[in-house]
């Protein structure tokens, strides 16, 4: 896994040339999954004051590492966007390899980004999960959820989300959820109207036709019909109040809840810190799924 995301251009040509594809992605850019990860970095831009810091470790769950991330700086028509994102696959990690290198770069080239950033955003999702589907055969039958975040120019948080990794963000020291979860009982009427059918055994969470713990996702092929890749995204002004943002996948929130975690990293600074900080409480308290975190701080 990298420390640094470069960006990486991928067409259908590309893809139909076999699984070397991924394997040259992986190679390139140092993505194959290791036990941990941890950086941190800062906007370039003296006007712009924000930083972030990263930290994911492996579960264990007795599989390699299917989370991926990307925090990131980039100038655009002399703007600076701020790009972060937590990827948590299933059933491999090939579908949230293909999101790392590719996601924000289908967002940020939709045309209409510029001016109504929500439209551009939804339409990419769209159209990456159709080119994931398209791909399969390359790609994989598995999936991914994802949590994005853009800041524009330090002032304008875009924040959407697909599946159960979520966005909190502290405004004067109170935590408030920014994503929804996107959990198979809460959408069941959709996914039975689809012709799917929402399934809760002793001892589990609910699942969608038994088989996966969430009604949106890229990918998945074989659950396609039932599942959505329509993203909820929620527009938040960067002002005085707003503090940090943490991002982080579900192997944190099953185990805390917002305002907890807020609590835990409002008195950490280094933003790297508070990330590592979050990890390591929910591993002690036994997490077994990959964890990763990623905190935005501003000011």
């Amino acid at each position: 896994m990298s420390k640094k995301s470069e960006e990486t251009e991928a067409s259908a040509s590309s893809i139909t040339r076999g699984t070397s594809f991924l394997d040259k992605i992986k190679n390139v850019t140092c993505l194959n999954s290791s036990s941990s990860d941890s950086g941190k970095g800062r906007s370039k831009s003296s006007s712009i004051r924000v930083a972030h810091g990263f930290h994911l470790v492996q579960g264990k769950s007795g599989h390699d590492m299917e989370d991926y991330h990307v925090a990131e700086y980039r100038k655009r028509k002399n703007h600076v966007l701020g790009l972060f994102a937590i990827f948590d696959g299933h059933l491999g990690d090939r579908v949230p390899t293909y999101l790392k290198e590719n996601l924000f770069n289908n967002i940020i080239e939709e045309p209409s980004f510029w001016k109504d950033p929500k439209t551009a955003i939804r339409n990419a999702y769209c159209s990456t999960d159709k080119f994931i589907l398209d791909n399969s055969m390359q790609l994989g039958p598995g999936g991914s959820t994802a949590v994005t975040a853009i800041v524009i120019d330090g002032k304008d948080l875009w924040v959407a989300n697909i599946g159960d990794s979520r966005a909190v963000v502290c405004e004067r020291g109170s935590a408030n959820q920014l994503t929804v979860d996107h959990e198979p009982h809460t959408e069941r009427r959709r996914i039975e109207k689809q012709g799917g059918f929402v399934t809760t055994l002793p001892g589990d969470v609910p699942r969608v036709n038994g088989q996966l713990a969430v009604a949106r996702a890229f990918g998945d092929q074989s659950l396609k019909a039932h599942l959505s890749s329509e993203p909820d995204v929620r527009h938040v002004p960067v002002g005085s109040t707003i503090e940090f943002v943490i991002l982080a996948s579900d192997g944190l929130w099953k185990v805390m809840k917002n305002q907890e975690a807020v609590d835990l990293v409002k008195p950490i600074k280094d933003p790297q810190v508070a990330a590592k900080r979050l990890t390591t409480e929910a591993l002690a308290r036994k997490s077994k799924d990959d964890i990763s975190c990623i905190v935005i701080r501003f000011g």
